[in-house]
């Protein structure tokens, strides 16, 4: 056990473990649904998996200050619609732009979450809640009740969720799934190389240590909900390119299937500890089950949502419980190890002299 501590942190024990059962659930439906494992099947659960794997990125940024964002259904909602409202009254605008566009509308309605959180000093479920709400307010009134139709669009956005990366016989890896993982790889770099990352770990696992370190907290608070915001308005674009009619209610529930993808994967909903890989196979998983169960018993929604509860307790419960005391345990190890280490470079020392 201690050979396996010293090479297997907690966090990628909770991922190997998630891939594991991804494999056991595809297994078990591949035995009760007739001809469940074939590309069809990967393409639509990579298509739909793609978008919540982008808002959970952004979501595992905040969750890991120790914060929340309740808003990111709205900000996917109202990003996908007025997105689409410009670029039905502009065919020619280029793709690039569209996305400027998408992620920059995001980011500012991020911004005004993190002044509130962070400057504002008021708690992110009460900030988010509201804006939840407000968001899709405006979304109603701005909107007029109207919708986008997918024939207003340009023809390359309407051929974007059919877009090959790469086919393998029947099965098609679409690019919105490559957009995804690019977008998971991306910050997976940041949180593990750069400082600000090592810092978002730092404040959500102590912030009085991380203030008495003199880390800028509140500038950093407010990144995540940038951030965060801008990957919403990412998934808004990748929404509106997968469905094409958007009406005032899209995006509604993504709140909740990016919370459940983070902690499920393994982001503490206390802070400090999670990655962006973990993020990635919680909405596989969650994503998984729910497209298995549909196809298998034809559940309800209703169904979907108490399953996505059912797996956000079960998450948190495993990682107060057994998470914490892999995580003590591996702690100890390491300072055992580094005992043992310091204890025969004295040794070696004294034999030298």
């Amino acid at each position: 056990m201690s050979w396996l501590t010293k090479r297997v942190r907690p966090e990628q024990l909770r991922e190997l473990v998630l891939v594991l059962l991804i494999i056991l659930v595809a297994l078990f439906f591949s035995s009760q649904i007739d001809n469940f494992l074939n590309g069809r099947t990967f393409n639509r659960i990579s298509t739909s998996v793609a978008i919540i794997a982008v808002v959970a990125v952004g979501q595992t940024l905040v969750i890991l200050t120790r914060n929340i964002d309740l808003s990111v259904g709205s900000i996917v909602g109202f990003t996908a619609y007025f997105t689409g409202t410009f670029l039905a009254a502009n065919n020619d605008m280029s793709p690039v732009m569209a996305v400027v566009i998408a992620i920059a509308m995001g980011a500012g309605l991020g911004a005004i979450n993190g002044i509130l959180v962070a400057y504002g000093r008021v708690p992110a479920i009460i900030v988010t809640l509201g804006t939840l709400a407000i968001y899709r307010t405006a979304l109603v009134e701005l909107s007029g009740a109207k919708s986008v139709l997918t024939n207003t669009l340009p023809q390359w956005l309407i051929d974007l969720p059919r877009a090959n990366f790469v086919s393998l016989g029947d099965l098609d890896v679409r690019w919105l799934f490559v957009f995804a993982l690019i977008v998971v790889a991306i910050f997976q770099l940041v949180l593990i190389y750069t400082r600000y990352g090592r810092r978002l770990y730092a404040i959500g696992s102590n912030p009085e240590a991380a203030r008495l370190a003199g880390f800028p907290s509140q500038r950093i608070v407010f990144l995540a909900f940038v951030m965060c915001g801008g990957l919403a308005g990412l998934a808004g674009f990748m929404f509106l390119a997968r469905f094409g009619n958007i009406t005032v209610v899209a995006g509604l529930g993504t709140e909740l299937n990016s919370v459940a993808a983070a902690v499920v994967g393994g982001v503490n909903i206390f802070g400090g500890s999670g990655s962006m890989i973990g993020a990635l196979l919680g909405a596989i998983l969650i994503d998984l089950l729910e497209q298995s169960l549909i196809r298998w018993l034809a559940i309800s929604e209703f169904v979907r949502d108490f399953l996505l509860g059912f797996l956000i307790l079960l998450a948190v419960a495993t990682d107060t419980v057994v998470m914490n005391r892999l995580r003590n345990f591996w702690a100890r190890s390491e300072m055992e190890s580094h005992s043992e280490s310091t204890a025969s470079s004295k040794e070696a020392g004294a034999h030298v002299s």
